[in-house]
């Protein structure tokens, strides 16, 4: 229910692509077709098809926006199927450096561009406007929290650390992705809420590491323990390009992990933005 909420801030076309029928008819609706961004391109996923690269769009109609791969290295047996349709984009951006050499590597195309992930297009004033106060928090004694977003597993031992931080600093400890807490399945405005007033965020995630930036708040990134497929490439981008690699978990949170000065980062941000502008206006030939 908070899902289908959300989605009211959503503007949807009257037209639904149909995975088992496509009507090519779309493209005399339609000047341009963006697809991205977040895993769009991953062929682990079952919902993979050629949807995803546009199959169903004519040449040169077709735009790619900061799309995500979310692995660092294609399948052989994809590479001919991304080929030849990636070839007949406009304009290619990806969200990694590793999806931009995949890119490279397959089609030998020179025009691939990293952007950031659309999310970080909107400032954190415009994504309050679809935050909320979570209930829950009423029913919290402690003043603070500690957000811990996981979409890996846990290990006992960064628990136990996790939890001296929260006992030293008097915080309550929200586990968003755990079935038993009582902010399990919190809806997306929630979860703003959530990123923008915790005391620190610990997570493997990379949306809840690109909030945790846009809300100023402390966060620690974690490596995934029991990931088979090495999906770390869309993180390792994200703390790279915004000089943030001291965000990682080494093995204690100390001082410095809780103290931030993301000064530098907004910098970088701000140019980054004006780079997704320029890709806009070039791909949609906008003077």
């Amino acid at each position: 229910l908070s899902f289908s909420n959300f989605n009211k801030y959503i503007k949807y076309s009257k037209f639904k692509i149909d995975y088992k029928h496509i009507d090519k008819s779309l493209n005399n609706y339609y000047d341009y077709f963006i697809v991205g961004s977040d895993q769009v391109w991953n062929t682990n996923f079952k919902r993979f098809s050629n949807i995803n690269l546009l199959s169903f769009v004519d040449d040169r109609k077709r735009i790619s926006f900061s799309a995500s791969f979310g692995i660092n290295k294609l399948p052989e047996e994809y590479c001919d199927l991304f080929k030849k349709e990636l070839l007949k984009f406009r304009k290619i951006s990806v969200r990694e450096e590793s999806g931009k050499k995949i890119v490279e590597e397959i089609t030998g195309r020179k025009d691939v561009e990293v952007l950031v992930d659309p999310t970080m297009l909107l400032t954190s004033e415009e994504w309050d406007k679809v935050s909320k106060r979570p209930k829950q928090l009423d029913n919290i004694k402690e003043n603070k929290y500690i957000l811990n977003y996981f979409l890996g597993t846990l290990s006992e031992k960064r628990k136990k650390e996790i939890d001296r931080i929260a006992k030293e600093n008097n915080c309550y400890i929200i586990n968003i992705l755990d079935k038993n807490d009582p902010f399990y399945q919190t809806g997306p405005s929630e979860f703003l809420y959530l990123e923008k007033n915790a005391f620190l965020v610990c997570t493997d995630s990379f949306h809840s590491s690109v909030f945790a930036i846009l809300y100023n708040t402390p966060f620690i990134v974690f490596d995934r323990e029991d990931n088979k497929e090495n999906m770390s490439s869309r993180i390792d981008t994200l703390l790279s390009k915004f000089k943030l690699e001291d965000r990682r978990f080494n093995g204690k949170i100390n001082d410095e992990l809780l103290n931030h000065d993301y000064t530098e980062a907004y910098q970088i941000l701000e140019k980054e933005r004006k780079k997704s502008e320029n890709f806009f206006k070039k791909a949609l030939d906008i003077k």
